[in-house]
């Protein structure tokens, strides 16, 4: 079953059997608008640019070739949601893509399983899993879930993306119940630096100046700060440094477009 919600609203289907469900988990009037920006606030990210190209490359006849990245950090969520050991009745993929982390799950973990991500393309190319699944069209900044209401929220390299992670960091916590967990992976700072430093000195040297072409990544750093900053607490942040070789620049980029 697929859900959208548009910037404004919802555009739901809420028939068959997950009607009650999505009732009781989804915001009431008002949910899903966008509040103004504050004062200062940066939007380095076009969020209707990236929908279009997770659409494009979701879409695409031979889109698992460049998925190896996505599902190798799939699994590692699900091993750490393996070591947990309870069960949790709803959880919430959040930027779920084809779904690379809950085909590694099983219904003895997960009960139900809602998948959130802006891409329909990739919703409805979803890889198959055991766990019974809703998936919903939304963005990952402005979350359409009322608040205590998963067990569990992972994430798998997709909260780069966000203008504002600070405040998607607090709509997981709002999301999550008193005693909920979060799992989450995203890129670290020093991700591409090999390109981002290339690109920089081949700039340099024929214009005498650069401008950023590698998009801006999170400090492993401040990631302690952030959860901290949003109400997470018993916090573990780590670092896995997955290396992938190239014979050059330009297979890079379309893996990256794809």
């Amino acid at each position: 079953m697929r859900i959208a919600f548009s910037a404004m609203g919802a555009r739901a289907l809420l028939r068959g059997p997950h009607r009650r469900l999505l009732r009781r988990l989804l915001l009431g009037g008002g949910w899903g608008r966008r509040s103004a920006a504050g004062p200062g606030a940066l939007s380095p990210f076009d969020r209707q640019l990236k929908r279009k190209q997770k659409e494009w490359a979701a879409a695409r006849p031979e889109m698992q070739r460049c998925e190896y990245l996505r599902e190798e950090v799939g699994s590692r969520i699900a091993d750490r949601v393996f070591d947990i050991t309870r069960t949790f009745p709803l959880a919430l993929d959040l930027g779920c893509g084809r779904s690379y982390i809950a085909q590694h799950l099983n219904k003895d973990v997960i009960e139900q399983l809602f998948q959130a991500d802006i891409a329909e393309n990739a919703l409805k190319n979803a890889i198959e899993s055991e766990i019974p699944r809703v998936s919903v069209i939304a963005d990952e900044e402005f979350l359409p879930f009322k608040e205590n209401t998963f067990d569990l929220v992972v994430s798998g390299l997709s909260l780069h993306w966000v203008n504002d992670l600070p405040k998607t960091l607090h709509e997981i916590h709002r999301i999550l119940k008193p005693d909920g967990v979060f799992i989450g992976a995203m890129f670290g700072g020093d991700t591409l630096y090999e390109l981002r430093c290339s690109l920089q000195l081949a700039e340099l040297e024929r214009e005498g100046g650069f401008s950023p072409h590698v998009s801006p990544f999170t400090a492993v750093s401040d990631l302690g700060h952030l959860l901290g900053g949003a109400g997470f607490n018993t916090l573990t942040v780590d670092t896995d440094e997955i290396q992938v070789n190239y014979p050059g620049m330009f297979e890079i980029m379309d893996d990256l477009q794809a």
